[in-house]
């Protein structure tokens, strides 16, 4: 008798330190189908659709991952777009938005539920934009004065290590400093360029400079 008493003991105190995974607790009126699935499928799924190695595509594929997106998407790790956002007028821009970084944490926070399937968008239209490529214009190794009036379109990165954080502006003759780029945690390897809404005519005299050693190209339309 004094055996089986103490097996219930210890089974009660087992349920009651296990984690409940198939009822998580919800807290948020924030779903997966109303609201982040639209996030995702601007944000994220052209590199994580069905055929990616980690898909982020449906619910089923998202919810295991959940955490680790809230903790990637905070640190500003994903997507990989390599720029402060808000820095510079680029576009595209690719970085989340603030109210995009909360609505993905809230609902995470809240038990990432996934809400009426009824609700989830239509499927992206392939999108036929056709960027025009830049030219190579300058090359910059951290700071240089422009000799010549130049028509700014672009800053594509040169540096072969990781730069952690970087940033690019240009201070004009009139002593007017205008922002370029602000490059954190840029990775190389992702070739990107990042191209301004509108090319910048910057006169001559003009220096471009980057706070932190980085090596640069300023692209031509």
């Amino acid at each position: 008798m004094r055996a089986a008493s103490v097996f219930i003991l210890l089974l009660a105190a087992l349920l009651l330190v296990m984690p409940n995974g198939a009822h998580d607790v919800i807290t948020t009126k924030l779903t997966y189908s109303r609201d982040i699935s639209r996030i995702f499928l601007k944000r994220c799924t052209s590199c994580h659709g069905n055929g990616a190695s980690i898909p982020l595509a449906s619910y089923p594929q998202v919810r295991p991952w959940a955490v680790d997106i809230k903790e990637q998407v905070l640190n500003r790790q994903m997507p990989p777009w390599g720029a402060v956002k808000g820095f510079g007028d680029l576009a595209p821009d690719m970085g989340l938005t603030e109210e995009e970084l909360l609505i993905v944490a809230a609902w995470v926070v809240g038990g990432a539920p996934e809400g009426n399937p009824a609700l989830l968008p239509a499927a992206a239209a392939e999108q036929a934009v056709q960027l025009a490529p830049l030219r190579e214009g300058l090359h910059v190794n951290q700071s240089r004065k422009l000799d010549r009036s130049f028509l700014l379109a672009g800053i594509r990165p040169e540096s072969l290590l990781e730069l952690t954080s970087a940033r690019i502006v240009a201070q004009l003759p009139n002593g007017r400093t205008l922002p370029l780029v602000w490059l954190f945690h840029y990775d190389p390897k992702w070739r990107q360029a990042f191209r301004f809404r509108a090319p910048i005519s910057l006169p001559a005299g003009s220096v471009v400079e980057a706070d932190a050693p980085a090596q640069f190209v300023l692209e031509t339309p």
